[in-house]
């Protein structure tokens, strides 16, 4: 089994469509590359961690390939859109890749530069890509959130419809 974490807006709607792709093991969501020891909710809601929300995937590379895993990363956000996803701001919504290997690090930037060259995008990719850090778990009532709160779902709006130079 191998690890990946994703930044990429608001870590329900993340963690949800990273839990649907087979060859994923398991998913949980919490928070990393900040300055602030054992981050809460609030914590990093009020900016002052400097911690984005991710999801952290674990999988098995035999049956998904980390490199399927972006591309599922690529697709349900907006890479161009500067610490916002929908009506989701601020630098906790911030999208990043933290790589847990060298392996990892090349793949990501050679997946970002591939997805700049398609001109697919009117603004230029605003992806970080940094080394994995501590990784504070999030509280259980955040964990699968989508799973335990179906009626919710319609009410919280995650955009996946980033704007393409169509």
């Amino acid at each position: 089994m191998e690890k990946a974490t994703f930044g990429a807006g608001c870590f329900w709607g993340v963690e949800a469509a990273f839990r649907n792709l087979r060859g994923v093991i398991s998913t949980s969501v919490g928070y990393m590359g900040g300055h602030f020891e054992n981050p809460c909710y609030l914590d990093v809601l009020s900016r002052i961690t400097g911690h984005a929300e991710v999801v952290q995937v674990e999988y098995d590379p035999s049956v998904v390939s980390y490199s399927e895993l972006l591309n599922l990363f690529w697709s349900i956000h907006d890479p161009t859109s500067l610490n916002r996803q929908g009506a989701d701001r601020g630098e906790q919504y911030r999208s990043v890749i933290f790589w847990h290997s060298a392996e990892q690090e090349k793949a990501a930037r050679r997946s970002k530069d591939q997805l700049a060259q398609t001109g697919q995008y009117d603004k230029p990719i605003v992806t970080q890509i940094q080394p994995a850090s501590s990784y504070w778990l999030a509280t259980e009532e955040h964990q699968q959130y989508f799973e335990k709160k179906r009626s919710s779902v319609e009410t919280h709006q995650v955009s996946f419809a980033p704007s393409r130079n169509l």
